[in-house]
């Protein structure tokens, strides 16, 4: 029967060698590390054709199992033929086939395309997470239920999974706006440095490892001086399969020398997934080789996920607080605005509240060559520069964090204005609000010098840091950022004011022209039907063109051009959708997106025809963006409903979801199908315009297997390209 000591691979000089990426750092995101060719050696992996019950290739310690025979040879004899029937009858994975040798070791296996990739481990009976996991997962939930805010959370997942894993250090490591990361919490060994509070540059996990994060939960490295097995196989072309979601994948050669140069021996990770995207990681350390068993990683990825739930009900909650706070402000501002008063002079009386009410050091309010002032602002010259910047911007709100980068000569008042959020109140004398945030100055502890994570020869290889002594760096011109919810009420208060300055101006003008009443009345009336006869107009052009789509369609005898049409018709209603909604609404600048989409997706559902009649699902969820930007989202959805339609079902009715959520400052827009996936390269008109209006978007869009069917997601910030 096989040992543990049948998994010894043979050592092959050169199995290991250093990245060859060259010295850009950069390079790190083009390593293709769900390619290993090797896997680690603390287990056997088996590449098995579940059809012809064949094992087609392997690695590791495979003759010490199945002997020196082994490829092509039968996998059923291994895993018996109920797992064998398994394999065949599921279409993905990972799945666990249970155990071996009296329960010795442990059967996994998840699907690459064809082929099964089964990976035999040492189980560990006994050890925390085997035998109890539902246990610890409700051990794991009462102690996060208990937690006060995110520290204290961060602090009890540190202390679970050092019993659970007992590995000396336990990190809580989060990712920060920048993609850069931060220790928020940790657990150590009284004879080991710890990183708490320490941040890591983004360079340190490439973007490409991030999304294998998302994707394979728990990751070990039992020992960082293993020497890779290679892969072998029937076709040469299987050393180059894709081991996305093998526990058992060689890792990059590079990432092995950042441990080494850490000091540690042993490592695990495990993902903290929030809403679908990577919100950080617990990152174990050892320092001897120390391994976690397919049960115990199971546990952890269980109990990680319950830590996840909580750390987005503690943020929902912390926000939703917020914007409480924040109605609460302005319910209180818009009744002393609503006093028949110059709604100037309020503005500057409750100056102090304006300024409060939204987290400023100091908050101006400048109109013509009148200013009022409350707080630590800038001087008065400088104010007036910042007011033309601020109506050059072109938008009624503008935000920053760090304004120095947006306008240079911000730096000499960096101190008292690092941070601006500017409102512009559009009458014949521009009215503009600024909110100013004084210079944060932040020392940042990273874990080594984050700017020397390479070689500082040209011609070497590219190479981890070697040092992870605390390095400090003084960061300038930054002030606290601006919140969304901060952002959005700003954006009320702005339609506030300016609708208590027109009621104010409408007053006016009616008490001063009370005694041509009737001039007025036909005015205003011929002003107001002009510009609904202009909207109209545009509203029946737009139609207009619509429907000779419609009526091209119908007389074309071409299904090819009738489909062509078709399709423009639908792209030219999403437009038109948009007019409609913003001359709806109370704005002509924003629109509610979620609000936007369900219309246009419930007139697409119209125009397919009754046969798609709640084939459509969505799930929407509300934000405001620009109109334009709306547009662009619009086509892009059509698009992908188009081609859902097309390719998915080839014309025929099938379910589509369409979700919308958001992840900060991005919104996250998803159309799947259940169809038949994907069929050849897409290179049409339809693929050329998808792709420029996502490039308009300043966004991004992935294409992934929904098993069965395509899942298109679309990335893209709410507010445009980040402002700071």
């Amino acid at each position: 029967m096989a040992t543990n000591a049948d998994f010894d691979a043979p050592r092959q000089a050169g199995a290991h060698s250093a990245s060859d990426l060259g010295p850009d750092l950069t390079a790190c995101d083009r390593e293709p590390i769900h390619i290993p060719c090797a896997i680690q050696p603390h287990g056997v992996l088996l590449i098995v054709d579940p059809v012809q019950d064949r094992i087609t290739g392997g690695a590791g310690g495979v003759a010490g199992l199945l002997g020196d025979d082994w490829l092509g040879g039968p996998v059923g004899p291994l895993i018996g033929d109920e797992a064998v029937g398994v394999l065949r009858s599921t279409i993905a994975g990972p799945v666990s086939l249970g155990t071996i040798n009296d329960r010795a070791f442990s059967i996994v296996a998840s699907r690459a395309g064809a082929q099964w990739l089964v990976e035999v481990e040492p189980t560990a009976p006994g050890q925390p997470g085997t035998e109890d996991a539902l246990t610890w997962i409700e051990h794991g939930g009462e102690e996060f239920a208990r937690a006060v805010d995110l520290d204290d959370l961060s602090a009890r997942a540190a202390a679970i999974f050092s019993r659970l894993t007992g590995f000396d250090r336990v990190m809580i490591y989060r990712f920060l706006d920048d993609d850069s990361g931060k220790v928020v919490a940790e657990r150590h060994a009284p004879d080991m440095d710890g990183f708490l509070n320490h941040h890591f540059p983004a360079s340190d996990i490439p973007r490409q490892a991030r999304a294998l994060y998302v994707r394979n939960r728990v990751r070990v490295i039992p020992d960082v001086a293993y020497t890779p097995a290679p892969i072998t196989g029937i076709d040469p072309a299987l050393r180059n399969i894709d081991l996305s979601d093998v526990g058992l994948r060689a890792v990059s050669p590079i990432h092995v020398q950042y441990l080494r140069n850490m000091g540690v021996a042993a490592s695990a990770s495990v993902s903290i997934v929030k809403d679908g995207m990577l919100w950080g990681l617990v990152a174990c350390h050892h320092r001897t080789p120390r391994s976690l068993s397919y049960l115990q990683r199971k546990t952890c990825e269980l109990v990680a996920a319950s830590f996840a739930q909580q750390v987005s009900a503690k943020e929902d909650a912390a926000e939703y607080r917020e914007r409480l706070r924040l109605r609460a402000a302005e319910d209180a501002l818009a009744q002393r605005l609503a006093q028949d008063s110059d709604p100037d002079q309020t503005a500057a009386l409750i100056g102090h509240d304006l300024q409060r009410m939204l987290g400023a050091d100091g908050f101006a309010m400048q109109r013509g060559a009148v200013l009022h002032t409350s707080g630590h602002v800038p001087a008065r010259e400088d104010i007036a520069d910042l007011s033309r910047w601020v109506r050059q911007q072109g938008s009624i709100l503008t935000h920053s964090a760090a304004l120095e980068l947006r306008l240079p000569a911000a730096h000499a008042y960096r101190d008292l204005a690092s941070g601006i959020l500017a409102i512009t109140l559009s009458v014949d004398e521009p009215v503009v609000l600024m909110w100013f945030r004084a210079e944060t100055l932040q020392t940042i502890q990273w874990a080594g010098n984050p700017h020397k994570a390479v070689s500082d020869t040209p011609d070497q290889p590219l190479t981890p840091r070697a040092s992870f002594a605390a390095w400090s760096e003084e960061i300038r011109g930054r002030a606290r950022p601006w919140t969304p919810a901060e952002v959005e009420a700003a954006h009320r208060l702005s339609r506030l004011l300016f609708d208590v300055r027109q009621r104010r101006r409408i007053s006016e003008l009616n008490r001063e022209l009370s005694r041509a009443v009737t001039d007025k009345d036909a005015l205003l009336a011929q002003q107001e039907t002009l510009i609904k006869e202009v909207n109209h107009r545009v509203q029946n052009s737009l139609q207009l063109v619509v429907a000779f789509l419609a009526m091209q369609a119908t007389a074309e005898n071409d299904a090819t051009l009738t489909r062509h049409l078709g399709e423009a018709q639908r792209r030219l209603s999403a437009v038109a959708l948009v007019h409609r909604r913003l001359y709806s609404d109370d704005t002509v600048t924003v629109i509610d997106l979620g609000r936007y989409i369900e219309d246009l997706l419930t007139e697409m559902q119209s125009s397919m025809g009754a046969e798609w009649t709640g084939r459509l699902t969505m799930d929407l969820s509300p934000m405001l963006i620009s109109a334009d930007a709306a547009v662009q989202v619009g086509l892009v959805l059509v698009e992908l409903v188009i081609n859902a339609q097309k390719y998915a079902y080839e014309g025929k009715p099938g379910p589509i979801a369409v979700t919308l959520e958001r992840f900060r400052n991005r919104f996250r827009l998803t159309v799947s199908d259940r169809g038949r996936g994907r069929v050849g390269n897409r290179t049409g008109f339809g693929t050329r315009m998808l792709t420029a209006m996502v490039k308009r978007l300043d966004g991004v869009i992935e294409e992934s297997d929904n098993a069965p069917g395509l899942r298109f997601t679309v990335s893209a910030p709410i507010g445009g390209p980040d402002e700071g």
